[in-house]
């Protein structure tokens, strides 16, 4: 079976359709169909450059741009200070970390970051001292355990 087409250029077209109504013979018709039109298509509306904003004859046209920059809450080093309070509290170093902590939680709570923040680096420069201390401590523990031994077994 086999379709062909003839554009007459008018708003029908003639189609030649050939079919096989008997298997022992072939008959051709002529039918007419109409054309499809496309649809009415609106045209954009283009607006012209004026110049730049602001200048005498251009346009008024002022444009915003709003960013949203997220920023990460503070970091109160609670557990840090916690950890500084029962294990290494040389000089109550630990305890004024963990007060510091404790006010930069409250702090981010409420909804003063910058408090926040303030408290949380202040907590976290407690928190590092104070495991400098315990770590300089230690080591110079070992050191002196290691002298000593040494000296008893010689």
């Amino acid at each position: 079976m086999t379709d062909m087409f003839r554009d007459t250029g008018t708003e029908d077209s003639v189609v030649l359709v050939e079919s096989e109504e008997r298997h022992d013979e072939l008959q051709t018709e002529l039918r007419a169909v109409r054309a499809m039109k496309p649809p009415a298509y609106v045209p954009m509306q283009v607006r012209t450059y004026d110049g730049p904003s602001g200048q005498p004859g251009g346009s008024e046209l002022v444009q915003h741009t709003s960013v949203n920059i997220v920023t990460e809450p503070p970091k109160d080093h609670f557990i840090w200070s916690l950890l500084c309070f029962a294990y290494s509290n040389p000089c109550c170093l630990g305890l004024a970390a963990l007060i510091y902590s404790i006010k930069a939680r409250d702090r981010k709570v409420v909804g003063d970051l910058e408090g926040a923040r303030h408290y949380g680096a202040t907590a976290r420069q407690l928190n590092v001292t104070s495991t400098v201390l315990v770590a300089l401590g230690l080591l110079f523990f070992i050191i002196t355990m290691i002298v000593v031994l040494e000296g008893v077994y010689h």
